[in-house]
Formats: C-alpha cells, structure tokens, sequence
C-alpha cells in the first residue's frame, strides 16, 4: 500500500524520473563499498523510508516489495551456497554435515563437511551487499516512471531506450497483474492457498502479460518506434562507434577507480576521456534523429537536490573507504563485532533527505483526509472535493449530487444555500 502524507504548503508534482535513478544509483555505489551489515541494512532502511514517503499510486509503485523479497532470497542462497561448498573455513565450527566424496579430478570441491562461523557470516555479509544494490534499483523503479524515462533518453538511443524502458517495466506490470489475478479469484470465492493456487494465477498472469505484450507493440508501432528513417549507415556507424568505445573506456575507468592495485592511468583519465568520447557520440547522433517531446521534463531545485543527495552519499562513503576502510569491511578472521563510526553513518544518512526535500507525488486517487491536504491555503487553486474525474462521474450516475465548489454557485460557504448568479455567469450562460 502506498502511504499517505499529507504536506502543506508543496504542490504535488511528478520529479523527474532521471533524478531517482542518479540518487539510487549512488546509494548503490555506497553499498558497492562496504560488507558491514549495519551500514547495509541502514541503507536498504533509507531506500525503503524514501520509497514509502515519496512513491505514487502507479502500478510500477508496486514493485519495491517485490525487490526486497529478491533481496532475501539472495542474502539466503549466499548462506546457503557457503554451507553446501564451503569446505570448514574457519575455527569456530557450528556442526558438520556427512561429506560427500568427490573424484579426484573435483579436487578442491568439498560438498558439505564443517560448517564454520566465519564462512556464514562471509556468505551473509556478501549477500547482504548484493541484496541492498538490488533494493536500491528497486526502489528507482518503485519511484520513477518508466514512461516519463523514455522521454530523457538522448536521441541517438532512442531504439535502445525504447527496449530498455520495456524491460524495466516488466516487474511493475508483471506485479499489477498477479494483484489483479489474485483479487479476481478472491471475488470469485476462490479458497485456494499456497501451491495449489499456483496453477491458477500463473497462466493468467502470462495470459495478461502476451496481451499487455501485443498491445505495448502494437501501440509503439503506431507511433513510429523501430523506423530506420533517414540516417544514413554511416551515421549509425559513427555514432555507434564512439558510443560504444566511450561505454568501454567508462567500464575500464570505474574498474581502474575500484581496483587499488590497478595502474592510475586506467583510472580517472580513462573515465573521463571515455565519458567524453561517449557524449561526442551521442551529440553528434542526437542531431541527425529529429524527435519531437511532448511537454519535456524539466530539471527544477527538487532534482538537483535528490541527485546531490545520492551522489553525496555514495561520495562521502568512497572517500572512507580511502581513508579509514577498517569499519567498512569487519574482521572475519578473528572475528569482531561490526562497528559504525561516525563518518560512514552520515554518508548514510544524507540518502535519507529525498524523502523531505523531494515534493510530494501526484497521486490518482485522493490521500487521507482529502485533496484540500495536499493543496496550500495560499496557492489559489480550488481543493478537489471528491477523488478523480471517474469518481465524479460515478456518483453522478449513481443519482448522488455532486459537490459543486462555491465560487461556481455563488454560495457563501458551507451549509448555505446557492446565491443568485453574478453577472458574468448571466452573460456566460445560454
């Protein structure tokens, strides 16, 4: 369910979907950079209190529980997977398991045998990381709108956003019909539980996802997706290339940042001459593919602060790991208690300001307490009343009078009856 938290004097409005993935991004970057399962599960809590607060009602809005369900079941086969190959790595034994004997051709494969504290807690910590990155794209996809993110891809991968956006989307959608399934049986009286139930929501499910399937092709076919148009095989092939090597010399920059014992060369100057040849390619391919945007997402101060909070996070913890890394990786051998120092907790902490500084979500259905809670006293729009325009129209329908606001009737307030026409309405009305 998607929480409602009424804020006064904050128009309601959808952020930019660019700037949710910038900000989960770099709390996944702050997770990339330490094992300690405090700091780890301190971020999956950051993640989780910014979805709650600043999430719509969408049917992609959906999928954060989703992900953190797959965050268990990482955390677990981690564990697990220690325990069957393992080998006893460790002093302190918890129990042994029969072996199983393997040929020799197997030989440093060991199945079952000692379990040792310090392999589970190493299948943990591990896992656990792994975990909170996949909560952190989570809860991108939670918070941003696949179909608004279309619309920010640079025109010269335009085909390949295209497929990329589908693909995002296919947890959302894959989470909204299996609710729906499930509600269907429920109003059907279905009393099926557990794996018995499974054959009846699986094959709807994948029903509702061909159809969904030939109606989003259908629909982009429609309006052009997939055209070769006018750009020449030249063009594509220049664009493609510098693209492509910009992509690589990104890949090998990180990876020189990552590695301490890489040569510095492979560092910082190939990220940036890779991020440079990249954009080359992008700008020069954006010119010769002509798109026209409908109503482009503009960056205002609430993006700018959701990325810096995401960057300053996932920064100020790669800095600790140059300086002080001793708390970011706790001992396994001997073992000691994870410890969380100062420094690496606000780095955490700074991920956690989106949930205040990021307006509040336009939501299709009304909030607690009404609409007239998200609307400020001061802005000079009429608080909505009812719910939606559907809403309305149902209980026009149903023979229930609508609630038609004052400045319309020209009644004095609440409880009093209408007064007569102004004089405006009098030329305004046939």
């Amino acid at each position: 369910m998607t929480s409602r938290f009424p804020e006064r004097g904050r128009l309601p409005r959808t952020l930019h979907p660019g700037a949710w993935w910038l900000w989960a991004l770099g709390l996944a970057t702050a997770a990339s950079r330490t094992t300690n399962p405090v700091l780890l599960v301190l971020i999956i809590a950051v993640a989780g209190l910014v979805v709650a607060r600043r999430r719509g009602d969408a049917p992609w809005a959906l999928a954060f529980r989703l992900y953190l369900l797959l965050g268990a079941f990482i955390v677990f086969s981690r564990v697990l997977f220690r325990v069957v190959f393992g080998g006893g790595q460790g002093d302190h034994i918890l129990f042994t398991l029969p072996e199983i004997p393997l040929p020799a051709w197997a030989a440093g494969i060991r199945l079952f045998g000692p379990v040792a504290v310090e392999q589970l807690l190493g299948g943990l910590y591990d896992g656990l990381r792994l975990a909170t990155m996949v909560v952190c794209i989570g809860a991108a996809n939670a918070l941003a709108n696949p179909k608004r993110l279309l619309k920010a891809v640079p025109g010269a991968l335009y085909q390949v956003g295209s497929a990329v956006v589908v693909a995002l989307s296919v947890a959302p959608q894959l989470v909204e019909s299996v609710l729906r399934v499930r509600r269907a049986r429920r109003l059907r009286g279905g009393r099926q539980r557990g794996m018995r139930a499974l054959r009846g929501i699986v094959i709807p499910v994948l029903a509702d996802a061909m159809d969904r399937s030939l109606a989003l092709a259908a629909a982009m076919d429609s309006r052009g997706y997939g055209r070769v148009g006018t750009l020449s095989p030249r063009a594509r092939l220049v664009t493609g290339v510098l693209v492509l090597g910009g992509l690589v010399g990104v890949c090998v920059g990180v990876y020189g940042l990552m590695d301490g014992s890489a040569p510095r060369q492979l560092g910082l100057p190939m990220l940036l001459a890779g991020t440079a040849v990249a954009a080359a390619g992008l700008l020069w391919g954006g010119r010769q593919v002509r798109r026209s945007v409908h109503r482009p997402d503009r960056w205002r101060l609430g993006e700018v602060l959701v990325v810096c909070c995401g960057i300053g996070s996932g920064g100020l913890l790669y800095l600790t790991s140059q300086v002080d890394a001793a708390n970011l990786y706790p001992s396994l051998n001997p073992l000691a208690w994870p410890e969380l120092a100062l420094l690496p907790s606000l780095a955490v902490l700074v991920g956690v300001l989106p949930a205040w500084l990021a307006p509040p979500p336009e939501l299709s259905s009304p909030p607690a307490g009404g609409w007239d809670e998200r609307r400020p006293a001061s802005s000079g729009v009429p608080a909505r009343v009812g719910g939606s325009a559907e809403g309305t129209a149902g209980l026009t329908a149903a023979g229930a009078e609508p609630v038609v606001p004052a400045h319309r009737t020209g009644g004095g307030g609440d409880g009093e009856p209408p007064g007569p026409p102004s004089r405006a309405q009098e030329r305004t009305t046939p």
